[in-house]
This record gives structure tokens, C-alpha cells and sequence, in this order.
């Protein structure tokens, strides 16, 4: 059975490539554009893994995670994604609930790697 991954990006180019890249390598992909779809989505369909934009257009991604922990859902291994590359946001990420802090441009083998490694 293929692992689930909601990718909450809002960026059109970035998820449909990353889409094509995941379900090229047997992963079920659904994408989420907001913090609203997200939350929606992840009460849903329970994904085994999350990559989290940190940066959406109606809020900070990572009160997905918060809203998540105060429904009492699940929150899956969750990867943040950000253009930010400093100690603050890796630690309110790390706080929040993920598991890595990837930098965009995230490597597509980095980020398969990780993927992988967390689903182990």
C-alpha cells in the first residue's frame, strides 16, 4: 500500500512538480494550498507524512500543526519547508511538531532520502 503525503504548498509550480516527483516514486499525493485545506485534508485522509510550507497565504504554516494538536488528530511526521535558513525558525518548527527543516530549494534526493528514512 503506498504511503500517504499531504503537501501543503501554495505554490502551484512547486507542488505540481513535487506531486510528479512523490507519486513517480509510489507515494500518494494529495496537495493542500492553505492551512484551511490542509487541516481539512489531514483530518481526512491521515497522511503518513506531511511537507509543510511554512509560509501560506492564509496564516503560518506551522499553526497547522497547533490546529491539529487541539482537535485531538494525529499529526503525522511532518517536514517543514521554508526559504528561511536561520536558528528561529528551525526551532519554532522543531517546537511545533517537525521532525526536519528542509531549505528550499530542497534537493530531490535529500528530500526522498528523508521521506524515506522517516517512514521507515
Amino acid at each position: 500500500m503506498a504511503k500517504r503525503v499531504l503537501l501543503v504548498e501554495d505554490s502551484v509550480l512547486i507542488s505540481s512538480a513535487l506531486r510528479i516527483l512523490l507519486e513517480s516514486n509510489d507515494y500518494e499525493v494529495t496537495v493542500a494550498g492553505t492551512a484551511a485545506e490542509a487541516l481539512d485534508a489531514a483530518s481526512t485522509m491521515h497522511p503518513d507524512v506531511m511537507l509543510l510550507d511554512l509560509t501560506l497565504p492564509d496564516g503560518d504554516g506551522l499553526s497547522v500543526l497547533t490546529d491539529l494538536a487541539a482537535r485531538g488528530a494525529g499529526i503525522p511526521v511532518t517536514l517543514a519547508m521554508t526559504g528561511h535558513d536561520d536558528d528561529i525558525t528551525r526551532q519554532r518548527s522543531v517546537a511545533a511538531g517537525c521532525t526536519d527543516v528542509l531549505v528550499k530549494p530542497v534537493p530531490v534526493r535529500e528530500l526522498l532520502r528523508i521521506i524515506g528514512e522517516r517512514l521507515a
